[in-house]
């Protein structure tokens, strides 16, 4: 897919992995939309990039409809989904209490995998009606899960169970997609500078940036961007799950 004027649209935009995949779409001439709940960081990155900013709860389907018109009757239907919304939890199945927190495990489900779901079946619906590019091509949804989902650590059974779900996401949807041209795919990012990683202690943070084998160094978000927008411009890669982690396996704890 060439992406240069195309409708792009990126959720989570507003910071970290989204914030850096808006840049380096602008950057290569696309039209972006960037939708996020903190519309304090949105108004930043629409200010900063030019893009298309709309503030958008993904776990409400009227608030994602809603911007999904905006964005459409603005930029036309995105050609590109790259989702980036999530939280990242932590909470033990059976706390030192003794007690189980089932209202963070379900309020994780509700974000991470059914807002992924939400949106990423009502981009579907409108990519399945435009008009083939080349080889028929219709457009492309990039999803984003975790390493946690196969290396899901002590206290990590919300977070990977619905990372794990993300990932499991691809090659069913990309088979069903695939008669409206559309590619799915999906990337799992190891440890990765970002807002999140960047409320852990700094201790903690320097530990972790030891763990891959190569390059020794937390991940940045344009590598992240740059994986998102080669799958986007590669037609091949479809049905996938690729780690993006520089050899990383979490430990247990």
């Amino acid at each position: 897919m060439d992406l240069a004027d195309t409708p792009c649209l990126v959720t989570g935009g507003a910071s970290g992995l989204g914030a850096a995949t808006v840049r380096a779409l602008v950057e290569r001439g696309a039209k972006v939309a960037a939708l996020d709940i903190d519309a304090e960081r949105l108004a930043t990155i629409a200010q900063e990039t030019g893009c298309f900013a709309v503030t958008c709860d993904i776990c409400e389907e009227r608030n994602v409809l809603a911007a999904l018109d905006s964005v459409e009757k603005l930029q036309g239907v995105p050609r590109l989904l790259v989702q980036c919304a999530g939280v990242a939890t932590g909470a033990r199945i059976v706390s030192r209490e003794g007690e189980t927190d089932l209202a963070s495990f379900r309020r994780t489900i509700e974000i991470n995998l059914i807002g992924t779901y939400t949106v990423m079946s009502h981009v579907a619906a409108r990519m399945s009606a435009l008009a083939p590019l080349d080889e028929g091509e219709q457009g492309v949804i990039v999803n984003t899960a975790s390493v946690a989902a196969e290396d899901g650590q002590v206290g990590q059974c919300a977070y990977a169970a619905s990372k794990g779900a993300i990932a499991s996401l691809a090659l069913p949807a990309a088979r069903e997609l695939g008669r409206f041209g559309i590619r799915v795919a999906t990337i799992a990012p190891g440890l990765f500078a970002t807002p999140m990683m960047e409320t852990l202690p700094e201790d903690v943070q320097e530990r972790l940036a030891t763990l891959p084998p190569f390059p020794k160094r937390l991940g940045r978000a344009g590598e992240f961007a740059a994986l998102a927008l080669h799958i986007a411009e590669n037609r091949m890669i479809n049905g996938a799950m690729i780690r993006l982690d520089a050899g990383v396996r979490l430990e247990p704890r």
